[in-house]
């Protein structure tokens, strides 16, 4: 078979991701910025030629995945198994107010370990259903994959398309907003990154947040 390409797209900023919030499942749209960085980022995914684009429903991602679907005229795919991890009672919070009112689960957070939060995702569940996703977005062709997602999913992503250890995506810089990550593979089995925190260069005002700042990539230490 030729050569297959996976590209993995966060969404563009948010309110939230400028104030450093975690949004896990909170459906947050994108703000002005986050438009601007869709329609930038579309120029250079175009020309890809992706075949199929696959969102999760939340409004971030699926209002940064319609401008790509527009462009290129293809029907938007939803998998609501792409969604970011649930972080119950976390949601809407920033690190000071995580600590301030989890404490001791904060730290274990911080620590590498699972907190015990009331609504939280649990590391299985999350990586089934994302493993799942890929997999059935796989199926459906044999040209170049788009998933429009978020930051902690397309760690798991890597973690599962690349065999690593789980410990291995913390060790890489969270990608930024709007920027994404290629896989590439030669057999439909064996993939490798091509590329990492790929994006548009642009105006400053378009990288006005921080990189990934859901709550995992806020407070988990750097393990590589």
């Amino acid at each position: 078979m030729g050569q297959r390409r996976l590209l993995l797209w966060r969404h563009g900023q948010t309110e939230w991701n400028a104030s450093q919030r975690v949004q896990g499942q909170s459906d947050v749209g994108l703000n002005e910025v986050g438009r601007r960085q869709a329609k930038a980022a579309t120029v250079a995914l175009a020309q890809e030629r992706p075949a199929l684009i696959v969102s999760s429903d939340l409004r971030r991602a699926y209002d940064t995945a319609q401008v790509l679907a527009q462009q290129l005229g293809l029907p938007l795919q939803v998998d609501d198994r792409l969604r970011e991890r649930g972080f119950g009672i976390w949601q809407g919070l920033d690190s000071v107010q995580m600590a301030e009112q989890n404490p001791i689960e904060f730290q274990r957070w911080r620590a590498g370990g699972e907190p015990d939060i009331d609504g939280i995702e649990s590391e299985p569940a999350i990586t089934a259903r994302v493993s799942a996703a890929i997999h059935a977005a796989l199926a459906r062709t044999d040209g170049t994959v788009c998933l429009v997602t978020h930051g902690g999913v397309i760690k798991r992503a890597l973690t599962l398309l690349l065999n690593w250890p789980a410990s291995v995506p913390w060790g890489f810089e969270g990608l930024g907003n709007c920027r994404w990550v290629q896989l590439r593979t030669s057999d439909g089995s064996r993939w490798r990154v091509h590329s990492y925190n790929v994006g548009v260069d642009s105006p400053q005002e378009l990288h006005a947040a921080p990189p990934a700042v859901e709550a995992e990539l806020l407070s988990r230490p750097e393990t590589l």
